[in-house]
């Protein structure tokens, strides 16, 4: 019998492949909410997610982000589920997207992995048990210093429509560090903070099932995780920073004084 992290690993796996295997093909894209859209694949990834949980675990619940509520019964424990981070990266053939899978028990996340059809990576975690990147133990950056660090972050959906959009804070940050990047997947993103790539990460709005994997995979690599105000952190409340812990507090102050 599996365990639930091979189970995560393996429903992750067969979701990457049909993703990798329909990357730069023809797809139908419809548009959930202005600039947030959403293909045929998103949905052929949950099903094939749920599927294989289902045959290890009938009775762990399920939040997906297509279906956008919990999914069976809830009965303390439940998957966290995005078939396809980076939606639009997938649309426009940019190779930069994920399949994010964590496990939520009474209110923690105690499990997660983040799959890189791509590149063929598997990211993982869980609680007390350090984080490892097929299979290799990873941890983040010693880097200490502002003007050394690479960091990431993203704008939301309605940045058209509302001036809270990250630009200020993008501003702020970009005369602060070496370098920003904006690469479109958030659970790659923490992914590349627990290895080491990134030294930091933030974002203001985002979705429990854009988070709690990696989230969790950050913090077993070492790193710190908060909201983006600098309140404790939960994938519920649509913010992170995430950070190689000994730059988090400077990455805060630039944020919360944009």
């Amino acid at each position: 019998m599996l365990t639930k992290l091979e189970a995560a690993i393996q429903a992750a796996g067969k979701a990457g492949d049909l993703l990798r295997d329909r990357f730069k093909t023809d797809l139908v894209v419809r548009e959930k909410s202005p600039a947030n859209l959403v293909t045929d694949l998103d949905t052929q990834s949950e099903e094939i997610i749920l599927s294989a949980l289902r045959a290890s675990f009938p009775d762990i619940s399920a939040l997906t982000e297509e279906s956008e509520k919990t999914i069976g019964n809830y009965n303390g424990e439940r998957w966290i589920i995005d078939p396809l981070d980076g939606t639009t990266n997938y649309i426009h053939g940019y190779p930069f997207f994920s399949v994010s899978i964590a496990l939520e028990s009474n209110g923690k996340i105690v499990l997660g992995v983040v799959h890189d059809p791509i590149a063929g990576k598997f990211y993982s975690a869980e609680v007390g048990q350090g984080a490892y990147l097929n299979g290799e133990k990873i941890h983040v950056s010693n880097t200490t210093e502002m003007k050394q660090a690479l960091v990431g972050s993203g704008f939301p959906y309605y940045a058209w429509e509302s001036e809270d959009n990250n630009s200020q804070q993008w501003a702020k940050m970009i005369r602060k560090v070496v370098s920003l990047r904006c690469d479109g997947s958030a659970a790659l993103d923490l992914c590349m903070v627990a290895a080491g790539v990134l030294d930091g990460f933030w974002e203001l709005d985002l979705e429990a099932w854009d988070l709690a994997a990696g989230s969790l995979i950050v913090q077993e690599a070492g790193g710190k995780v908060t909201l983006a105000d600098g309140n404790p952190f939960t994938p519920y409340q649509r913010s992170v920073l995430a950070s190689n812990r000994k730059l988090h507090d400077s990455l805060l102050h630039e944020i919360i004084n944009s």
